[in-house]
């Protein structure tokens, strides 16, 4: 049915750019959910920040991601992205919590989480630090004040460079 392929891509889409209430509550949305296997649990869950029943819903839907003739062309970007709005929904809670508890909150080994972190976070996708000694993960949240006030810094010290380069120029 081409209108359940269009909300299911619609679906999928908003996890990375909407508010999740708005998509949950959809009338046009609960009217198809239950049409497409694992979307609704894969929605509910995150929505109820349920991450170990999310990841098993995203695993069952990577199939059908895969069998679509749009999706499937960007599949490991959308993965990725995916995976990186929720543990940036599970990090939100937290200024500290171990490895080992995100683990077991998503149904995952240590040994798969740490290094899909160290990941995200080298490309600045995940906004923390993880500390390997202590087995912990300490977020770090930049808000838009501290951006300005580092752009600011940056554009002052590049104009009192220029003034001196052209202090050094009228004086000779």
């Amino acid at each position: 049915n081409p209108d359940t392929c269009f909300i299911e891509r619609a679906l999928l889409d908003s996890n990375l750019i909407c508010s999740l209430q708005d998509v949950v509550d959809a009338p046009e949305i609960l009217t198809v959910i239950g049409k497409i296997p694992h979307l609704s649990k894969f929605l509910n869950s995150l929505y109820n920040c349920q991450y170990k029943s999310f990841f098993l819903a995203f695993a069952g839907l990577t199939e059908q991601i895969k069998l679509d003739r749009y999706l499937h062309l960007r599949f490991r970007f959308y993965m990725r992205e995916v995976r990186t709005v929720v543990y940036s929904q599970f990090l939100e809670s937290h200024k500290s919590v171990t490895i080992e508890a995100m683990a077991k909150a998503f149904g995952v080994t240590v040994e798969f989480i740490d290094p899909e972190l160290s990941r995200f976070i080298a490309v600045g996708k995940l906004h923390c630090k993880i500390d390997k000694v202590a087995g912990v993960l300490e977020t770090n949240r930049p808000d838009a004040k501290n951006a300005l006030y580092q752009a600011t810094i940056k554009h002052g010290d590049f104009l009192l460079n220029r003034i001196q380069e052209l202090s050094r120029v009228i004086d000779l």
